[in-house]
């Protein structure tokens, strides 16, 4: 049995990389826990574990006392000077009692603490790996589903996606390849549990890095996004490159490099801006496909006024609001829309002349004489 526990020792160490010592502590503590249990015995009691023979031996450890009230726990200070005569009050001595029959009960343990901790080394090294994916993107292929989750196999793992992370009216079927966002890793006494997201914004980002290489290497950056997934989402870039266009650079040839990535989400519809340092613009950007003529700012607020002309009403606040909705979110800005001549109105109720606006607010920029 010693030479069979040396050699797995050294098996978990050299294959799963666990070492050595930290096993025979666990061993140990175990051994101590099963002697105890086979054996009746409640006395303090060591294990101890050879490490180059795999010999174990039991101690009952006792504390040298004048009077003996538990000779379980207690040996006479007459009884200790019998075995060394520098032994005093309060010191301890240890007394081996190894029964015959250990060697049984000492291997079935140590198989369930080797196989233990080789759990608990796996579980490690499946958490760590998949830690470094965490806020990235994965390929997995769709296994099976419940009532909470879709259950994605990501190779050495099984990653849930919840009912808030898939994309709204996408059928997932077994063997589908889909490509996820692992939005969070947890290590559970359980084990390692991977969470992934098809809805989450940051999937976007991700896909055009692996599209565009210009996003990848820097040259452009994707400086928000706001997303209702499986409908529509709008991303704002902007060049570090003044010979770059961001907008382009991200559609690619023909739409090529966004087709792609409308196509992986299932034809979500994809509105790609150029961020703009002056918010008017910006904000103006977001909007699109409407035409903006005025951008009228609150001083006190992230809010502002957007004037369109009144055909372009409709169209600026999109079906269902989605354009301004979707604009608001990627400008951080509230917005409100207001057609050119519901604008005029007001100015006239709050009797202003038509190029005045109200104290509360600053036109910060007028759309529609840069246009002109």
């Amino acid at each position: 049995m010693s030479k069979e526990m040396l050699n797995a020792l050294d098996a978990l160490e050299t294959e799963k990389g666990i070492s050595k010592e930290i096993v025979i502590e666990a061993l140990e503590a175990a051994l101590v826990s099963a002697y105890k249990r086979h054996y009746g015995q409640a006395q303090n009691v060591e294990v101890e574990f050879d490490g180059k023979k795999g010999n174990i031996h039991v101690y009952a450890v006792k504390e040298v006392t004048e009077e003996v009230m538990d000779s379980q726990l207690e040996v006479s200070l007459k009884e200790a000077v019998k075995i060394n005569k520098a032994y005093e009050i309060g010191d301890t001595i240890r007394f081996e009692v190894t029964p015959k029959d250990f060697g049984r009960i000492a291997a079935q343990t140590a198989k369930q603490v080797i196989l233990q901790r080789v759990r608990e080394a796996e579980r490690t090294i499946i958490y760590n790996e998949f830690s470094a994916y965490e806020n990235d993107i994965m390929q997995g292929i769709v296994e099976r589903q419940d009532r909470r989750y879709i259950y994605v196999n990501l190779g050495k793992i099984e990653a849930v996606l919840s009912r808030q992370d898939q994309i709204p009216n996408e059928v997932y079927q077994p063997h589908d390849r889909i490509k996820v966002y692992v939005s969070k890793v947890e290590n559970t006494s359980k084990g390692p549990q991977v969470f992934v997201s098809r809805s989450h914004p940051d999937l976007l980002k991700r896909l055009f890095e692996q599209e565009v290489p210009e996003i990848y290497d820097g040259t452009v950056e994707i400086v928000s996004v706001a997303r209702e997934a499986g409908d529509r989402a709008k991303v704002a870039v902007r060049s570090r490159d003044e010979n770059i266009d961001p907008v382009g650079t991200c559609v690619g040839q023909k739409g090529q490099r966004v087709q792609t990535i409308v196509n992986e989400l299932k034809g979500e519809n994809m509105d790609i801006v150029e961020w703009d340092e002056d918010p008017a613009v910006y904000i103006s950007n977001a909007l699109n496909p409407a035409q903006v003529q005025e951008v009228i700012f609150n001083e006190n607020q992230r809010a502002c006024t957007v004037v369109v002309p009144d055909y372009q009403l409709s169209l600026a606040i999109g079906k269902r609001g989605q354009n301004a909705r979707l604009a608001a979110k990627l400008t951080n800005f509230k917005i409100d829309i207001k057609s050119e001549s519901d604008m005029e109105k007001l100015r006239e109720e709050t009797q202003e002349l038509p190029n005045e606006v109200p104290d509360e607010v600053e036109v910060i920029t007028s759309l529609s004489e840069e246009q002109e």
